[in-house]
């Protein structure tokens, strides 16, 4: 495709992620989110509408994971911050 094409209903609304009974696009839910818990949701809207379904649940459970390492490191970020500072600033 070259920059002056416009996408085709594959690439700018694909089935698998505009096939949920709702009426609702994936991408309508899911932009909103943080990377890795969108990308979470995302493989589990189209679960069932590619013919790879355990595929698509073991990718969102990778993102879910990744989301989960993140936040866990985040808050020992943000304990360690907290020690550096002193003891009144960290009842604040």
């Amino acid at each position: 495709m070259t920059s002056h094409e416009i996408p085709g209903p594959a690439v700018d609304h694909p089935k698998h992620y505009n096939s949920h009974e709702s009426g609702i696009e994936c991408i309508d839910v899911v932009e909103g989110m943080p990377f890795n818990i969108g990308n979470a949701v995302k493989y589990c809207w189209r679960c069932d509408h590619k013919g790879r379904d355990i595929e698509d649940l073991e990718k969102a459970v990778w993102y879910l994971q990744r989301e989960i390492t993140r936040r866990q490191r985040l808050r020992l970020t943000e304990r360690w911050s907290d020690h550096s500072k002193p003891p009144s600033e960290n009842y604040a």
